[in-house]
């Protein structure tokens, strides 16, 4: 399976890329794609989050092929376990899964970033979810933002969410095939 990791700053253009490219891929294979699916791990937590999923939607909405999309703010690895052979996935994106995950459990008095061991057992299980994808005949787009241009904050949480993103986005060009960087909608091949 080829796994395509796509990055870039808020706005850059990314999503957009990697919604084209998956449509293409998609299109490329239409005599033996299956699905073409849009994993969506945002949540509605304010009016401007809100407006960027209406966007996305609405952006989909547009498209002449019909996107499947699958809401998975938090248990995203299970969500991999339902994908097919022929699917062509786009995952949009890694940084607001990774925000859901250290705070899953706040409501309920604990955030999964206090708890020890929370956080890196989540990001065990979609790293072996992802590894199991590799085996099957599909095409995964990865999306997530850049967030290590800015300076470094003054709260340990925030440095470790960025530290602990800077790893897994290490982790995931190291299983991709290809990787990109988008910046102003200008694209950047890496890999």
């Amino acid at each position: 399976m080829p796994l395509i990791f796509i990055t870039g700053g808020v706005r850059s253009g990314k999503s957009h890329f990697a919604e084209q490219a998956a449509m293409q891929q998609y299109q490329a294979q239409f005599n033996t794609a299956k699905r073409l699916i849009y994993l969506a791990s945002g949540l509605a937590v304010d009016r401007e989050m809100e407006k960027r999923i209406h966007r996305h939607q609405a952006d989909r909405q547009a498209q002449p092929i019909q996107w499947l999309t699958v809401e998975a703010p938090y248990a995203i690895a299970e969500v991999f376990e339902t994908l097919q052979d022929g699917d062509v996935v786009l995952w949009d994106c890694v940084t607001t899964w990774l925000t859901n995950a250290f705070y899953e459990g706040y409501d309920s008095g604990t955030p999964c970033v206090q708890r020890p061991g929370c956080l890196e057992n989540k990001l065990q299980v979609v790293k072996q979810a992802i590894q199991s994808l590799l085996k099957k005949n599909m095409t995964f787009f990865v999306v997530s933002n850049e967030l290590f241009d800015e300076p470094p904050y003054n709260s340990d949480e925030v440095e470790l969410y960025r530290r602990t993103l800077g790893q897994f986005h290490q982790w995931f060009v190291a299983m991709a095939q290809e990787a990109y960087e988008m910046n102003d909608g200008i694209v950047k091949r890496w890999k």
